[in-house]
């Protein structure tokens, strides 16, 4: 391709300002003053000198969060056990008509009253919730909890419950194993 069919047009240029201003420059990457797409006439614009003044874009600083412990799926032979009725389900909680801290402080106290016991699988019940439309509070708010560090000793899984066990509405938490506890 030859030099003169890849520049591009004074009208070109103007159009490719405009775009170019509407996006950012990723952070940390530096981007020269006198950009070759600027607005003006090129054949009007005097030389710039070798040494372009060069500007650093500063992103606003947003707060990283840290990397979130997701606890990890039953595997779906031990689901189907639960929801079979072949591996027990050893204890279970009903969160129906509790405020959300009512119902946070409630499920850790189970979970960790469980977990201490030694017992492997539990049913925590949420309810589906549905009013106008949109998901339950508790059905929403239970697996974030559950992914949060104050959970995260207890908690090795969790997978919605079988049609028999709640659907939608119930949840299947598989509690972590002491160490030394064999069970």
């Amino acid at each position: 391709m030859s030099n003169e069919k890849s520049r591009l047009s004074h009208e070109d240029r103007i159009i490719w300002a405009r775009i170019a201003r509407t996006v950012e420059a990723f952070p940390g990457k530096e981007i020269p003053e006198d950009d070759w797409f600027a607005v003006e006439n090129p054949a009007s614009k005097p030389p710039t000198p070798p040494n372009k003044p060069v500007r650093q874009v500063q992103s606003p600083a947003k707060p990283v969060a840290p990397p979130r412990h997701q606890p990890h799926p039953i595997e779906k032979p031990i689901i189907r056990k639960l929801s079979r009725g072949r591996l027990p389900i050893d204890g279970r909680i009903d969160l129906h008509g509790l405020t959300q801290s009512e119902a946070h402080n409630l499920l850790f106290g189970f979970l960790a009253r469980a977990h201490e016991r030694g017992l492997r699988h539990v049913l925590v019940i949420t309810g589906k919730g549905a009013s106008r439309g949109s998901e339950g509070a508790l059905k929403r708010a239970v697996p974030v909890w559950l992914s949060k560090p104050e959970f995260r000793f207890l908690v090795s899984g969790y997978e919605d419950a079988a049609r028999g066990h709640g659907g939608e509405g119930a949840l299947y938490i598989r509690l972590r194993r002491e160490k030394g506890n064999p069970r």
